[in-house]
């Protein structure tokens, strides 16, 4: 079992975030064991012509570990920050980033627990969620600022910059797009709106609808049981009275976590609009 260590014991970063020695200085291969076994037919996008694999990204002295994947060939190409579930950059992560690859983009997915705890590794959701509930907000936020210099410097047009993740990585794409003003777009995949706030997560989507500027399009499930249709509302109208021009979309009939082709949740005529909607959004506010 992990030793998670108490945040007070810790060093200070000099950005008022504790110092963690690393529980992950590589990516866990395969897919997360907490969702075996793994749904036949499940895609797969092989790396032909590609340049694809883990890389580090410096995060002050340290070095956190992401996937990334991109053409072959010369860019600089637009860049697409790929936020992941409570699992972790795990092997669908990695596939999503080579999806992005095949339509011209580099994408990277940093392994955004990696201070706290190798969540690939278990089974229990329960150990998992404790793991997800130490990681801090500002923590997530600098450690994608950082994939974002990184990927500047390595083949990557930053000026074309869009994000997108799904559930747990789904709500960060709101916080980002606000945090960020460098971001073209976000695409946010069922991500949590709204919910208790605690010292490390103390704002939710609907705290910061009132001052975002960033164009997201929300992706979500009209039978998620987490995520109720009337906080999804909510956003909705919340971003509408301030005229910003993000969009909602809600799939009567899919539920959480519909875009995971690994996972029995998954819901393919969704899935597919979603992915062909959120492809379109990124052209249409200038990522591509």
């Amino acid at each position: 079992m992990i030793d998670m260590n108490d945040q007070h014991d810790a060093p200070e970063r000099g950005d008022g975030i504790s110092r963690r020695t690393f529980v992950m200085t590589t990516l866990a291969a395969g897919f997360a064991l907490a969702v075996q076994p793994i749904a036949e037919g499940h895609i797969i996008t092989d790396d032909k012509a590609l340049v694809a694999g883990e890389v580090r990204i410096p995060v002050g002295e340290e070095m956190i570990p992401a996937y990334r994947a991109m053409p072959e060939g010369k860019g600089p190409f637009p860049v697409v920050l790929v936020v992941q579930e409570i699992f972790g950059v795990h092997e669908h992560i990695r596939d999503v980033c080579r999806r992005f690859a095949r339509v011209g983009y580099m994408a990277v997915a940093t392994e955004l627990f990696a201070r706290q705890g190798d969540v690939s590794k278990m089974s229990d959701m329960q150990d998992i969620m404790k793991v997800v509930a130490q990681v801090p907000d500002a923590q997530v936020l600098g450690d994608l600022d950082a994939t974002v210099a990184w990927a500047a410097n390595n083949g990557g047009d930053t000026g074309r910059l869009g994000i997108t993740g799904f559930c747990w990585g789904g709500r960060i794409v709101w916080l980002y797009a606000a945090h960020n003003p460098n971001v073209k777009a976000g695409g946010a995949w069922y991500g949590r709106l709204t919910g208790a706030t605690t010292p490390l997560q103390p704002q939710h989507p609907l705290d910061i609808a009132s001052t975002l500027k960033t164009p997201v399009l929300g992706l979500y499930g009209g039978k998620d049981q987490g995520i109720p249709v009337d906080t999804v509302e909510q956003m909705r109208a919340a971003l509408k009275r301030t005229g910003n021009p993000s969009e909602i979309m809600v799939y009567p009939d899919a539920g959480h976590a519909f875009f995971a082709d690994y996972r029995p949740s998954y819901n393919e005529k969704a899935a597919k609009d979603g992915w062909r909607r959120l492809l379109e959004w990124f052209r249409k506010c200038g990522v591509a």
